[in-house]
């Protein structure tokens, strides 16, 4: 596989660096190696964020053509790291002059803070890798958006109402987007667990058959990563009995910030701190019950009418043929979001101007934070298997 040059010393050695525990030969990344991640406990990463480390390399070696960097920073990848030189990269990087394209360069349009935060966390995982210590001695903070406002809980039975009425009729099409009776039907049975679970959307999008207990009666959602112990600073904070920003500080690196006794009461608390489950099922309501048997059937139809090879576990599945293939393949989480936001649209403009009528978000998140649902406290009995799908 051809390897990219990189002409400065600091990022070759930056970039060899990352290729331990990012390497771009697929036949080396089951071997990569483990990289420390929040609270000190070591992991590997994701494909996602290997590609983002990669990214973050790339806008290194743009910043160090450029002559934009401290020339002494240039020498060795610890050099980097220095608060002169991490500043200097990151007001490039903030303004957009280190975007991949040349042509967005030197516009003026700064990266959005989204972007800008992948950008901040690679640079923490790549101090691990080749600062002094282990550590940047500097690093930027970027301020979090305010979450877009959400459903008012009293609308979301109507949402329902809504998405059912139209789930049942129709077809509807407006601007050369047409909704067909499997898409709707799709669309309802997502909207309908959302509503009773909650589930984000990437973990919506994670279902397969066997996520649903007999008669459809509950389903199980795997929130592992997102309750993972850095998004439980309010918890050990209360059992530790200290500020929840200084559990943050702790949790991602910054012991500098905290006393060593405050230090050692969140390590306690973290020890003492029950792990959260990776599955947790929630109880699904008698209407969504008929909403995802009705999706179970038009999925099984699809996939009778369209030999396939390979597993058919997926929950969700593709209604037309895509880049991926012919219909019926395992529907990819940006897929998900994309149906998602085409039926909200949809539905706003049938909807457009009735009484008593609030346009809905085409974003899935809005809707998920509007739900409180609460988890079974012991797993429905007994679970669906390969044996018992229906």
């Amino acid at each position: 596989m051809p390897q990219h040059t990189y002409r400065t010393p600091a990022v070759r050695q930056l970039a060899e660096a990352v290729a331990r525990v990012a390497p771009r030969d697929p036949g080396r990344w089951p071997e990569r190696e483990a990289v420390g991640g929040p609270g000190g406990l070591p992991g590997k990463v994701s494909a996602a964020r290997a590609r983002q480390l990669w990214m973050v390399v790339g806008m290194w070696d743009r910043a160090a053509d450029g002559g934009k960097l401290p020339a002494r920073s240039t020498r060795s990848a610890s050099q980097l790291f220095t608060p002169k030189a991490l500043r200097a990269f990151w007001e490039l990087a903030q303004a957009g002059e280190l975007r991949a394209l040349q042509q967005e360069q030197g516009r003026g349009v700064e990266l959005p803070p989204a972007t800008l935060r992948i950008v901040r966390d690679c640079l923490r995982i790549m101090a691990t890798l080749a600062a002094p210590e282990g550590r940047a001695e500097w690093l930027p903070t970027v301020s979090q958006p305010e979450p877009k406002s959400t459903v008012r809980p009293e609308s979301l039975g109507t949402l329902y109402r809504r998405l059912a009425d139209m789930a049942g009729t129709g077809p509807y099409e407006r601007d050369g987007t047409t909704l067909s009776f499997e898409d709707r039907t799709r669309l309802l049975a997502m909207v309908s667990i959302v509503l009773d679970a909650a589930p984000r959307s990437g973990e919506l999008a994670a279902l397969h058959l066997t996520d649903l207990a007999p008669g459809e009666r509950a389903v199980a959602i795997r929130r592992k990563q997102q309750k993972a112990p850095p998004n439980r600073a309010e918890e050990i904070a209360a059992l530790a009995e200290v500020y929840p920003s200084s559990v943050r500080a702790v949790l991602w690196g910054r012991r500098d910030q905290v006393s060593e006794a405050t230090y050692q009461r969140i390590l306690a608390a973290q020890r003492e701190l029950t792990p959260a489950p990776e599955i947790e099922w929630y109880p699904l309501g008698q209407g969504t019950r008929v909403a995802v048997r009705r999706w179970l059937k038009v999925r099984e139809e699809l996939l009778e009418s369209v030999p396939l090879t390979g597993g058919r576990s997926g929950l969700w599945v593709t209604l037309v043929p895509t880049k991926a293939g012919p219909p019926g393949i395992t529907l990819r989480p940006q897929g998900l979001t994309q149906a998602f936001a085409r039926g909200m649209t949809a539905l706003n403009w049938i909807m457009a101007g009735l009484p008593g009528w609030e346009p809905m978000p085409v974003r899935m998140e809005q809707l998920r934070r509007a739900v409180e649902a609460e988890p079974m406290e012991t797993p429905p009995e007994p679970v669906r298997t390969a044996n018992n799908m229906t």
